[in-house]
């Protein structure tokens, strides 16, 4: 076997989906310790294991690692995977590679629709945990219907009006979380715009990771099903039709399903950009398009993503906390120019 040939090959088994799955397992096992440790209180590694072994300990480290770090590092994994997962679906739905929950303004829906149930004092205790995620999913799928049907014209999107679209209504609902915001003298009130406006985890509970993580679940092993379809759905509406595929009826159901997720992982996280845009673009890069491959690789990559954009984001500036939002629009912001720009040389950002 000659040197190229044993190159190429290499290249191929590294590439294989398997193998990027192992990879990104032990990286997420890796950020997860690591999330575990490091902080304000910097804890050994191997206490920290022993910790969440339940071997014996000393100190504070119990109730750090157990109460405070680790139902963050959870909330993280979990909205870092749904993110990535609903970004790289998206991107399928509409079929442009700008698509993202953040940009396309069904994390800003989804956060509106919460402030707006803060704000108002919908129910108590119970009720408001019902309320709160049932709003933002309102939030994002009316978000998300608005910009695809402003986007769309004579059954055509370019990726000039989705953005234009996705803009707009981001402005709209920027501006109408800003005005609460003024209106309202409320000191809680205006923590709790501040969180959803910015995003971050700083705020997770062991009691508010079973909603997230069970939509999660659900929401994957069914996006995942559907994987051929949205396979299909990249050939184009007429090559779908022609192989037994109805797009406008699928498109519906899983814009819902995607909103569903979008919404109630906003709802305890504020609204984090750019992850559904990124992870999609850098897993189709190593697995390709396929979205059997895609969709589980895309989820592990953006927990692992998030996981440590959340760790710089606690340690950067400590004992000062930066929102984890703020880290991946900054790492996000510079990526979404670099597309916008190549999307322009192949398209051109015409209305």
């Amino acid at each position: 076997m000659s040197a190229e040939s044993a190159r190429t090959r290499l290249k191929t088994v590294l590439r294989s989906t398997p193998v990027v799955i192992g990879v990104l397992t032990v990286l997420l096992l890796t950020a997860v310790v690591a999330g575990l440790a490091l902080g304000p209180v910097r804890i050994p590694p191997g206490e920290v294991l022993r910790t969440v072994m339940g071997g014996e300990h000393t100190g504070a480290y119990p109730t750090i690692v157990w109460e405070v770090r680790l139902p963050r590092v959870l909330l993280g994994a979990v909205v870092g995977a749904g993110l990535a997962l609903s970004g790289a679906v998206l991107q399928a739905l509409v079929r442009n590679p700008l698509a993202d929950p953040f940009l396309l303004g069904a994390s800003s829906g989804a956060s509106a629709g919460a402030v707006v149930v803060v704000v108002l004092g919908v129910g108590a205790g119970a009720a408001t945990d019902v309320a709160l995620p049932a709003a933002a999913f309102a939030g994002s799928m009316v978000a998300l219907v608005a910009v695809y049907a402003m986007a769309r014209r004579g059954g055509t999107m370019t990726t000039g009006r989705l953005i234009l679209a996705g803009v707009a209504i981001q402005y709209v609902l920027s501006a109408f979380t800003s005005l609460i915001l003024v209106l309202s003298s409320r000191a809680e009130h205006v923590r709790a715009i501040m969180f959803w406006t910015l995003g971050g985890l700083g705020g997770a509970r062991w009691d508010q990771l079973a909603l997230p993580a069970a939509v999660l679940g659900v929401g994957a092993v069914l996006l995942i099903s559907l994987a051929r379809p949205l396979d299909l759905l990249l050939t184009g509406e007429e090559g779908a039709r022609s192989l037994g595929l109805d797009p406008g009826r699928f498109r519906g159901l899983v814009f819902v399903l995607v909103s569903l997720i979008i919404g109630v992982l906003v709802a305890y996280s504020g609204a984090i950009g750019f992850v559904g845009l990124m992870i999609p673009h850098a897993a189709r890069l190593i697995v390709g398009a396929s979205h059997r491959r895609l969709l589980p690789v895309t989820a592990l990559g953006g927990a692992v993503f998030l996981l440590l954009a959340d760790l710089l984001a606690r340690t950067v500036a400590a004992p000062e906390e930066i929102p984890a939002g703020v880290v991946t629009a900054l790492v996000g912001g510079p990526f979404f120019l670099w597309l916008l720009r190549r999307s322009s040389r192949t398209e051109g950002i015409t209305g």
